[in-house]
């Protein structure tokens, strides 16, 4: 009987886990991006350095690629952003130029 109780339960629970998973999931960026809070706030607003939200994608992608290049010298901004695949950073900007 405890079984029957059991796999009622289990297939009761099978329909939330999957609503559930599907409603958690972040933008495309959004998770990448919450590494640069320290310094960029939250979502990319400041107070900080740079100010990043709602600038331009591209821009963004360009100054990640040149301090990736170690174009911009070896700070700490070059540091993060060797530790980005192209794809990564493009995720990046493209969602931080969504924020306003």
């Amino acid at each position: 009987m405890q079984s029957v109780k059991t796999g009622a339960l289990m297939l009761a629970l099978i329909p939330c886990s999957g609503a559930w998973a599907q409603a958690t999931v972040p933008p495309p960026g959004r998770l990448l991006a919450s590494n640069c809070f320290q310094c960029h706030g939250t979502n990319g607003k400041g107070p900080g350095f740079e100010r990043l939200a709602g600038e331009s994608s591209d821009e963004i992608y360009k100054e990640l690629k040149e301090m990736q290049s170690g174009k911009e010298g070896q700070g700490l901004m070059t540091k993060h952003a060797m530790g980005y695949t192209d794809a990564q950073l493009r995720a990046m900007s493209k969602w931080f130029s969504t924020q306003r």
